[in-house]
């Protein structure tokens, strides 16, 4: 009952006494006690305090507001060895803006495409915000200082939450699905050619169902709705040709979505924001 262990469980107090060369009684003994005393005794351990980790909810309506970028293992020759992809994709129009492959998983790799990435897509302060999953590259100091001195804002997926950042999921999805991936690389130097031409393919030839079936570069640089009004005629004169095959109604091209999210939030918060964003215009 002294002050001294109030905050104490028995096996600490114990413990404490018999370091300071006393012996009073075993633990079990009391427990005993405090049990007669005080009706029931629960002993207090330690928690782990986890880190709250904030869910991540990004929004973009156009072009180089947000990119989610990844790193993925591709075989090589003999068991064991891996080489490395470094993606990084442009979550509205779905367009690769870099990639690289290399021996090794490095934050200096990481650092170096993510710097020519931005260059090339001409990415000003305050533009764009960069997204990826909780890896070391991802999270280290040589990224971090790089996406501060270029205004980059970045967030983090939670941990193992795999749908923080399912655009990059869903893109090594796709390249590993792909019937001409090979099962292992023979060389690095067959990674890239392989790459190279999956790439090419899937900015400027894949119809995505994410994207209206455009292609990603169709939608990155702004020639999306020259190809939907494109397809509107077409249908349109199909539609003239022979009403009877549509059910008398004309048919529409199918209209590219508005908006990329990353977790979005539920319907009452996103009806609070839009009232919050009003009442502040106002």
């Amino acid at each position: 009952h002294s002050d001294q262990f109030c905050d104490d469980a028995p096996h600490q107090v114990y413990a404490k006494l018999l370091d300071a060369g006393r012996y009073l009684c075993s633990v079990r003994t009391m427990y005993r006690i405090l049990e007669t005393e005080h009706g029931s005794v629960k002993e207090r351990r330690k928690h782990v305090q986890r880190p709250q980790y904030v869910k991540p909810e990004l929004l973009a309506t156009e072009p180089n507001q947000v990119w989610s970028w990844d790193i993925t293992k591709l075989k090589g020759p003999a068991k064991w060895t891996y080489f490395y992809l470094y993606v990084i994709m442009d979550i509205f129009s779905r367009y690769v803006v870099g990639w690289m492959i290399a021996h090794r998983e490095q934050a200096a790799l990481a650092r170096r495409l993510i710097n020519d990435s931005c260059a090339k897509q001409h990415i000003e302060a305050e533009q764009l915000t960069l997204h990826a999953d909780r890896g070391s590259s991802m999270k280290s100091k040589v990224v971090a200082h790089l996406l501060s001195d270029l205004g980059v804002t970045k967030t983090h997926s939670r941990p193992h939450v795999s749908n923080d950042n399912p655009y990059s999921e869903a893109q090594f999805k796709t390249l590993k699905y792909c019937p001409q991936f090979p099962e292992r690389f023979g060389s690095i130097q067959d990674a890239r050619v392989f790459c190279q031409y999956f790439f090419n393919w899937y900015n400027k030839e894949h119809r995505h169902s994410g994207i209206a079936l455009m292609t990603p570069g169709q939608v990155h640089y702004g020639i999306d709705q020259q190809i939907l009004q494109h397809r509107s005629d077409v249908l349109a004169a199909a539609f003239e040709k022979n009403p009877n095959r549509f059910k008398s109604r004309q048919p529409v091209p199918k209209s590219l979505p508005t908006a990329a999210w990353i977790n979005r939030p539920e319907t009452d918060q996103l009806e609070s924001n839009l009232l919050t964003c009003v009442s502040h215009f106002h």
